[in-house]
């Protein structure tokens, strides 16, 4: 039996975990992060780790980690970080908060984090250390790589499927049965009607109005 979590991260993601874990009266062994809690007052009944190393005083077989570092296009500190330890025998938590909904017929890999407000609807995957934020939504029978980021907000249609390491923008919309190829970036408020190659950014549509005096 697991003795608890070490939460990993302090900074805003990392606080909305903090919270999750919070309500749901999960044993919070401490956080680690090189820098000082952005949310001080949430943070301070918790013991303050300060090196990455410090994750391994604790027995790989008696706690998991909680993947509080935030996800943003072009950073690796998350996905390296999740690669390091799980190399070293560390399990991840998956964390659902109970303002989600999450269909007993979808399936969450290890390490996925469902946040406030978010959908998962019936036979949909959601693959390893991938974050569904706060009120996206992931219609019916969606595929999800690893390392997947949906921001707030992003609508995913019916059968989209994503491979490894694809950030959905905030806002942006996926219509049903669009792959995406990995380490491609939906830019927020994106609406994406066809496939997407892999290592691609996609832009919003921009619209420019001459004014004629």
């Amino acid at each position: 039996m697991n003795d608890g979590v070490l939460l990993i991260g302090a900074g805003g993601h990392a606080s909305v975990l903090l919270e999750i874990l919070i309500e749901q009266k999960i044993n919070i062994l401490g956080y680690v992060s090189p820098y000082a809690a952005v949310n001080k007052k949430l943070f301070s009944d918790f013991h303050w780790f300060k090196c990455d190393k410090d994750v391994l005083q604790f027995d790989n077989s008696k706690i998991k980690l909680v993947n509080g570092i935030g996800s943003l296009p072009g950073s690796t500190l998350r996905v390296d970080f999740y690669n390091k330890y799980k190399k070293l025998g560390y399990s991840f938590a998956t964390l659902v908060s109970k303002e989600a909904s999450v269909s007993n017929y979808a399936y969450l890999e290890e390490g996925v984090q469902v946040i406030r407000g978010a959908i998962v609807q019936t036979g949909t995957c959601i693959g390893y250390n991938s974050i569904v934020n706060t009120g996206s939504i992931v219609d019916h029978d969606c595929s999800i790589g690893s390392h997947n980021h949906i921001a707030p907000g992003a609508t995913l249609s019916g059968q989209v499927t994503s491979k490894v390491n694809v950030h959905f923008g905030t806002g942006s919309s996926v219509i049903q049965s669009v792959n995406i190829g990995k380490n491609s970036v939906i830019g927020a408020g994106s609406t994406i009607t066809k496939d997407i190659d892999k290592n691609t950014i996609c832009y919003p549509a921009r619209i420019f109005k001459k004014v004629i005096d």
